[in-house]
């Protein structure tokens, strides 16, 4: 899309410019564990706190949340909603849907090994959802999805989330 970019990959990195976080996919116990042991975990959790506009997607997802169904911590908790890890089954429940998004329209999803929102607080939007199981949300800057778009070639949230990052520089 024509943005540069750069990969956060240690507590220096923290030091260079960005105006905004992508948290990927992945497995999330282990990406808070390695935020923690590099430094980075509350250095970025602050900039999220302070408005930084955040994508993230599946594990993602899970990082932001504010409670983890069945666990008794979360990881930056700085989206109000209670989220189910793994929630459709293990590799083998991975799927393929295409289901609106509010603002968006029709989008292909790609769910692996994919949580979905079992409830949000009073401000946060539903954008998307499956099967009447909550699979993306907007709070404040902050965009959480429990698919895989960067796997679907449709670039729609990413533009999405370009005009989040546009509107709070301004």
């Amino acid at each position: 899309l024509g943005v540069s970019h750069i990969e956060l990959r240690q507590a220096g990195d923290l030091k260079k410019s960005f105006d905004a976080l992508i948290l990927p996919g992945g497995e999330s116990t282990v990406q808070s564990k390695l935020l923690k042991e590099l430094d980075m975990f509350e250095p970025l959790k602050k900039r999220i706190e302070n408005g930084m506009p955040v994508l993230a997607t599946c594990a993602g997802l899970i990082l932001l949340a504010s409670e983890i169904e069945g666990q008794d911590s979360c990881h930056f908790g700085t989206i109000p909603m209670c989220v189910r890890r793994n929630a459709y089954g293990r590799q083998l429940g991975s799927f393929y849907y295409e289901g609106g998004i509010k603002g968006i329209g029709t989008y292909p999803m790609e769910f692996i090994r994919a949580p979905y929102i079992e409830s949000v607080g009073d401000d946060v939007e539903i954008l998307a959802e499956v099967e009447e199981k909550i699979v993306g949300v907007a709070y404040k800057n902050q965009l959480a999805f429990s698919f895989h778009p960067e796997l679907t070639g449709n670039d729609k949230i990413h533009e999405k989330f370009l005009e989040l990052i546009k509107v709070s520089n301004n």
